[in-house]
């Protein structure tokens, strides 16, 4: 019997062994793949940051002004004015739908003092939030003991 059991032991350790051995490989390989990640990661990061100069760079003001007086006859570019933008109010929404009663009712409700909500005079605007209802009564604090 004991014979058996050290080879029952024996198989056990050298199965765990294998495994122990396996694992090892694995992770090392995931390392090596995180590694290289990394590094292009920081590669990328580095390319980015010359892009973010150039970017930076051809767009100066002063380049820009450059290159529009040298294309103003093909471009036709002028600069921006304060006067070229509309306000909210020449804005043309579309009408607001009709708003029809409520048709579900709580036990005791009517619709007899129900008004429709009505948009602003700015022709098909948005309507306006409701107000939040005021609070019926305030919460009585807890009596401590």
């Amino acid at each position: 019997m004991r014979p058996l059991l050290y080879l029952m032991a024996a198989m056990v350790v050298m199965g765990l062994a294998f495994w122990a051995y396996r694992e090892n490989y694995r992770t090392q390989a995931q390392i090596d793949q995180m590694q290289a990640v990394q590094v292009e990661i920081a590669g990328l990061r580095e390319n980015l940051g010359v892009l973010r100069a150039e970017w930076a760079y051809l767009n100066r003001p002063d380049r820009l002004r450059q290159l529009v007086d040298m294309n103003f006859e093909r471009l036709r570019l002028a600069p921006v004015q304060a006067n070229q933008f509309g306000s909210a109010r020449n804005i043309d929404y579309p009408p607001p739908e009709p708003v029809a009663p409520p048709t579900e009712l709580a036990p005791g409700e009517t619709t007899a003092g129900w008004v429709p909500r009505t948009p602003s005079n700015n022709r098909g605007a948005p309507m306006p939030r409701p107000a939040l209802p005021a609070p019926a009564e305030t919460i009585p604090a807890l009596e401590q003991e």
